[in-house]
């Protein structure tokens, strides 16, 4: 009795539910089994072997690969690769040790490199080149301060400071700058405040978040040897490595830029598009003008330096590089501006071109019924009953019906005639003048 269709079905759909269960299962089994092999293959790779196969993969398969990498092997594997990919994996890479918040570099044999640090103690014994603070705690500010005398902004208050007071000099000859450094990521892109403190050979750093800038910065000079020399070289190479990063930024902003182009000059858009595209060019501009804000804060930091008299001339003409880089960023942003304004433009030209479209459909639609209108209104006087008395009024009302249709179509094929013969006329005075 119980054995009905229904409940064959209902049976066949829990049996169909119970595979794909099944199945999902054993693909995600599978799937945690070779990345566990995967895994073994990497720890019995040295470092340029990792660094080749990275190189080689696509970028999705590339981001597996470093997911899997240990966080202590992490660093020396960003070392050995080309620029670009140190880019692209360097800028989701987040040190997990202890010593992020306070990190303390010295030089060995012309190379960069950190110093563990686990006390103040530590940091008493050591002679640092660079101390790098990222968010720190109010204990790790302590520690710097009360060790080297230094006076050092909490990284909460760097974005309150007035524009006068971003570059100055104490009278015990602390060199104070307050710097915005770009962070562009893939969710968000941003201008993050970063206060700079010389003092003797010493350059103390303070920001509220890692930045790629700084990351690629110790890498660079943990791997050349005499990358940097002193104090006032590394502030220099981290100006110039921001700059770098804004131009790379930029590079991404013309690939965006064409891709929404091609979209931009289709023959046809629809309003839906439009909107897209246009999120997509204002998400742009908000990036580019976030650059042109970083290379011209960049530009009055170096400039007070060079005014300050606190560079020897290798150094200046290492700042003159830098400001020739950001004068060629600046040609390129102002070009974004017109390319950008062209394309927003564009855009919201085919939005105009559809709404016309929307009202010439509705000018022909009222020019055709506004006769039906007359007759139909003549149709319904009683009138015409008058007129059509004797007449059956099924005949008399397919007349009327009949009458509305012919008079609808030979209005529409007139708009239709006087439409093209306005076209014709346009295009034989286009041709006229296009002789002369």
């Amino acid at each position: 009795m119980n054995d009905t269709p229904e409940n064959y079905t209902q049976e066949t759909i829990l049996n169909v539910r119970g595979v794909l269960a099944r199945h999902r299962l054993v693909e995600e089994l599978v799937k945690k089994q070779n990345l566990v092999e995967l895994q073994r293959l990497l720890e019995q790779l040295d470092t340029d072997s990792v660094v080749q196969m990275l190189e080689v993969f696509s970028p999705e398969d590339r981001q597996i690969v470093w997911d899997l990498i240990p966080e202590s092997r992490k660093e020396d594997v960003l070392i050995a690769m080309p620029y670009d990919t140190r880019v692209e994996l360097a800028a989701d890479f987040r040190p997990k040790n202890r010593n992020m918040v306070i990190r303390v570099f010295d030089l060995h044999d012309g190379l960069l490199r950190q110093i563990p640090l686990e006390t103040k103690a530590d940091l008493i014994h050591a002679k640092p080149i660079w101390i790098d603070l990222v968010m720190p705690e109010d204990e790790h500010l302590n520690w710097a301060q009360d060790v080297f005398e230094v006076d050092l902004p909490n990284p909460d208050d760097l974005t309150d400071l007035e524009t006068s007071a971003r570059f100055y000099v104490e009278d015990n000859g602390e060199v104070h700058l307050h710097s915005d450094f770009l962070l562009d990521r893939k969710d968000e892109s941003r201008n993050v405040a970063v206060a700079f403190v010389l003092k003797k050979d010493t350059l103390f750093s303070v920001r509220s978040e890692e930045l790629p800038a700084f990351r690629l910065q110790r890498l660079r000079a943990r791997a050349e040897s005499d990358y940097i020399s002193d104090a006032k070289d590394l502030l220099l190479d981290l100006y110039a490595a921001d700059v770098e990063y804004s131009a790379n930024a930029l590079e991404d902003i013309y690939t965006e830029l064409e891709a929404v182009g091609r979209q931009v000059f289709k023959s046809y858009m629809t309003d839906e598009e439009a909107a897209k595209i246009l999120a997509a060019i204002a998400e742009e501009e908000d990036l580019n003008g976030r650059i042109r804000r970083n290379v011209l804060d960049t530009r009055r930091a170096l400039s007070f330096l060079m005014r300050g008299k606190f560079l020897s001339e290798s150094q200046h003409e290492d700042v003159r590089e830098i400001l020739r880089d950001i004068e060629s960023l600046d040609g390129h942003t102002s070009f974004l501006v017109n390319k950008i304004n062209f394309q927003m433009d564009a855009t919201v030209g085919f939005i105009n071109v559809n709404q016309n479209k929307d009202l010439k459909r509705l000018t022909v639609i009222s020019l055709v019924f506004m006769p039906l209108n007359v007759i139909a209104g003549i149709g319904g006087m009683s009138e015409f009953s008058m007129m059509t008395q004797g007449i059956p009024w099924q005949i008399a009302y397919s007349a009327l019906l009949g009458g509305l249709a012919l008079v609808s179509w030979v209005t529409f094929i007139g708009v239709q005639f006087f439409e093209r013969r306005k076209i014709r006329r346009l295009s034989i005075e286009n041709n006229k003048i296009q002789k002369r």
